[in-house]
């Protein structure tokens, strides 16, 4: 990845889409933000029974958004416009979607609260991360997962179809479909294709 300016004819934003090192604070994705958090905020501020203008806020501001889809406030993005989220999902309170990457959410998922789908990075040299210089890798997550309150899933995982995640786990690298991961680094416990431990309580997974 590259960092000075003078060596990429490419604007930041386009660098940025590319998962390549940019500089945030650039003009047109300074707007966007703004754009954003101002939706963000919008949305924010409604009630429960604002649903008809919460769903045309959410469409105004994410890339997509299927049917049946309820994202409870607070929600937090950097873009929106690189959230794309399936339908008859359930977001609870306090979503934290930093969408600098791609976020790709697929059907039937449930997220608990103060779930954090993280895709910034930075440079681990201190040189560039001084000049400001980011990055970001995509997440995705698969059909039917199941993330419990307070995960955190960090940037470049993919969650495989039908997975669960604990609460308060930190995803660090890819899970594949099928299974129960909990803990920080978050471990794989079973298959769900093998039955529950008969001491495994449900709160450790929520």
């Amino acid at each position: 990845m590259d960092g000075p300016r003078e060596a990429d004819p490419r604007s930041m934003r386009e660098r940025m889409l590319a998962g390549d090192l940019y500089i945030a604070d650039d003009p047109e994705l300074a707007e966007a933000n703004s754009a954003a958090l101002d939706l963000m905020a919008a949305y924010n501020a409604t009630t429960a029974r604002q649903q008809p203008l919460r769903r045309v806020l959410l469409e105004r501001l994410l890339g997509a958004v299927g049917e049946q889809t309820e994202l409870r406030p607070p929600l937090y993005v950097d873009y929106g416009a690189h959230l794309r989220i399936g339908a008859r999902c359930f977001a609870n309170f306090g979503l934290v979607a930093l969408d600098v990457a791609a976020i790709t959410i697929g059907d039937d998922v449930q997220i608990g609260p103060n779930v954090q789908l993280l895709t910034p990075t930075h440079p681990v040299e201190a040189g560039p991360r001084r000049d400001k210089w980011e990055a970001a890798e995509p997440i995705a997550v698969g059909d039917n997962v199941w993330l419990g309150g307070g995960a955190i899933v960090l940037p470049g995982v993919t969650i495989g179809d039908n997975t669960v995640v604990g609460a308060g786990a930190v995803v660090t690298r890819d899970l594949p479909a099928n299974v129960v991961a909990v803990g920080n680094p978050a471990r794989i416990v079973r298959t769900l294709d093998e039955p529950a431990p008969a001491d495994e309580p449900v709160a450790d997974i929520r």
